[in-house]
Order: C-alpha cells, then structure tokens, then sequence
C-alpha cells in the first residue's frame, strides 16, 4: 500500500489536522473484503494525489480509532474533511461509488 500508516497515537495530527481531506480505510489483515478494496484504495491514492491523503487504519492493532467513528464492519473507508467524517462507505463498493464520494468531498 502506498499509502500512509494511520494509528491511534498518529491519527489526530495524521488526518484530523490534514489541511487536505483524507481518506481513511478501516481494514484487517485477515478480512477478505478488505483485500478486494486495496487495490481500488491504491488507484484512488494515486489518482488523487495531491488533492488527497490515503491510508490505512488496522483494526486489530488500533481499537481507539475505530471505536471513536462507530466502525463496527470491515472494510470501512470514512473521508474526513478539515477534521470531520463527511462520508462513510462500509463494505465492498465499486471505483465509481468511492469516486463520487471523493469528488463529493473534495468540492463540497
């Protein structure tokens, strides 16, 4: 994954402190699902690039986070914008789907 490494202790200066939105996917090792969405999440990181910021939150290793945004099914992918959750995408979607809610962030 090119994209950053989220944790507990980095996710407030990581993602809420972001001067660009971010993109942050809920996911797990083990989760099946969560390995079908990585390689949508790695096109999306670089397609956006610069508009932006992509990465990852392991579940198993990171229980704050997660329960701090009611994430309670894997994959979830949550945008936050200057701070806030402004979309939440739960499960396996299609590129156009997450499309959309990037372009949606981005410009909103």
């Amino acid at each position: 994954m090119s994209g950053i490494i989220f944790t507990d202790s980095t996710f407030e200066k990581e993602v809420l402190i972001s001067e660009i939105p971010v993109l942050v996917d809920f996911w797990a090792e083990w989760c099946q699902p969560c390995k079908m969405v990585n390689p949508l999440i790695e096109e999306l990181s670089e397609e956006y690039s610069g508009k932006l910021k992509v990465g990852k939150v392991n579940v198993d290793e990171n229980s704050e986070t997660p329960g701090n945004y009611s994430v309670m099914s894997i994959p979830t992918l949550i945008i936050f914008k200057k701070g806030e959750p402004v979309k939440t995408l739960i499960g396996v979607q299609s590129k156009d789907v997450y499309k959309r809610a990037i372009e949606e962030a981005i410009s909103g």
